[in-house]
């Protein structure tokens, strides 16, 4: 969705799984629920309050900057609040991080600090919403935004101040560019729940010539016991091994794009995961593909893959541990 968060460690995906956020389909798959605006933009100006106060400069990111800059208003079917900061700039430490997550605490946030080679991550929830808080490292000049989208540090050196909620926030500069760079040409086009994550493995699919992607993912239809760490089932939607099926596994924490195999006659792919994080997992059965955008996966595992027909996107957790 437009409001998710990059997953730099299993963590930063757990909050998916409170029932605050989710439905429950059975087994462990889940749905993305909207969360209730009004206490959304409560939390998001004391948010900012206690931000200012601390002398902190954040900004809006994801898919609460596009509601406020595109539509003036939050995104009706977002699932949580993001905003973000960039450390290195603006006096941003390590130090003044943790420091501004035990002032979170003390007004009745839990905050968890998560940390990972991209960002760290404030993992914020109160009163049933989620508030990311994702604290960028810089990287060649860039950070690295979910799904592992590279942005240009320089937008959000000089943020640009705008209405919203009847008060200010400040937002990467110029935002048409950090949209543009996001979510694609496309931007100011409102999608519905659902609609957007080809768009999303697409953002995912112009890293992947990345040369750094050697030894990792490795998808392949056949097991090679020295690199593969774990396996993929898939099932069609009446319940039958599918083979011949393509399968897309695109990590959101390391720098090396996706990759593609399709099953073989037992309906199986491998691959190498590169660490114990979410990943976006892409499933072509014949003209339906659902695209899975967080899925919290480890190494050494063999999961299993069912459609669910009611439920054709907007699915988490949907990968079934074996």
């Amino acid at each position: 969705m437009t409001g998710l968060p990059i997953c730099g460690h299993p963590a930063a995906c757990t909050h998916r799984a409170n029932p605050l956020w989710r439905k429950s389909l059975g087994l462990n798959s889940t749905q993305f629920e909207p969360m209730d605006m009004s206490t959304a933009e409560t939390l998001l100006k004391e948010a900012k309050q206690i931000l200012d106060e601390l002398g902190l400069v954040f900004f809006l990111r994801h898919g609460t900057c596009l509601g406020a800059v595109r539509d003036q208003a939050f995104i009706p079917w977002d699932d949580d609040l993001d905003i973000g900061s960039v450390i290195g700039l603006h006096g941003l430490t390590e130090k003044i991080v943790q420091e501004a997550a035990v002032e979170f605490r003390k007004h009745g946030y839990s905050a968890e600090v998560i940390d990972s080679e991209l960002h760290m991550s404030v993992d914020l929830k109160k009163s049933g919403i989620q508030m990311d808080w994702t604290c960028y490292r810089i990287i060649d000049d860039s950070i690295y935004q979910w799904p592992v989208v590279k942005i240009p540090a320089s937008l959000h050196e000089n943020l640009k101040e705008i209405e919203f909620l009847g008060t200010t926030f400040m937002v990467p500069n110029p935002p048409e560019e950090y949209f543009r760079l996001k979510y694609g040409p496309d931007w100011m086009t409102p999608k519905e729940s659902g609609d957007f994550e080809q768009e999303v493995l697409d953002l995912m699919e112009d890293r992947s010539q990345s040369g750094d992607s050697e030894n990792v993912l490795q998808l392949a239809d056949q097991r090679d016991a020295n690199l593969h760490t774990g396996s993929l089932k898939v099932l069609g939607f009446d319940g039958e091994v599918a083979a011949g099926v393509e399968v897309t596994l695109a990590p959101t924490t390391v720098l090396t794009g996706l990759d593609k195999a399709n099953t073989n006659e037992d309906g199986y792919v491998y691959f190498s995961l590169p660490e114990e994080a979410c990943y976006v997992v892409a499933v072509q059965l014949g003209d339906s593909k659902e695209i899975l955008y967080m899925e919290e996966l480890e190494p050494g595992i063999e999961y299993l893959y069912q459609p669910d027909s009611a439920h054709p996107s907007g699915r988490a957790n949907a990968l079934i541990a074996q």
